[in-house]
């Protein structure tokens, strides 16, 4: 074997393709693009909802409901929860960052107390609100409900 003698396997090297250089590349006249529209300009890029021609889905399909921008979003928890919570976790005062710390809520949200089931133990409450009914049972129970904002 001779270096000036090597040559890569039969088959392994390509020809490149040689495209808007004339006749002779084989290639001549649409570069292989095809005939006019779009795809065969400089510069063609494909947006991204592109139905050619046919109505895009987004349009097809009608426009549904509606986001409320000044809804504020809760963390509900009920009456009846607030036993087991603090029998799992040995919780007495349930904050924002109480319920944080033990991985219930994120540290963002806020927290709302309804008033659905009962509440055995006493309690303190630092949330960001409680409806009518929750806050009558817990001072009932002998607890507390303070509303943070």
């Amino acid at each position: 074997m001779k270096l000036h003698t090597l040559k890569p396997a039969k088959g392994s090297v390509h020809k490149e393709k040689r495209l808007g250089r004339g006749e002779a590349s084989g290639k001549g006249g649409t570069s292989t693009k095809g005939n006019k529209g779009g795809q065969s300009r400089a510069g063609y890029k494909s947006k991204k909802a592109h139905e050619g021609g046919q109505m895009p889905i987004q349009r097809r399909i009608p426009k549904r409901g509606f986001k409320n921008a000044n809804r504020i979003e809760y963390k509900v928890f009920n009456l009846g929860q607030f036993d087991m919570l603090s029998e799992k976790y040995g919780i007495t005062e349930f904050s924002s960052q109480n319920l944080y710390i033990n991985g219930l809520i994120n540290q963002t949200d806020l927290v709302k107390v309804l008033g659905n089931g009962e509440l055995k133990g006493k309690f303190t409450f630092k949330v960001s609100a409680a409806s009518a009914k929750a806050k009558s049972a817990i001072e009932a129970a002998g607890g507390t409900v303070e509303i943070i904002k």
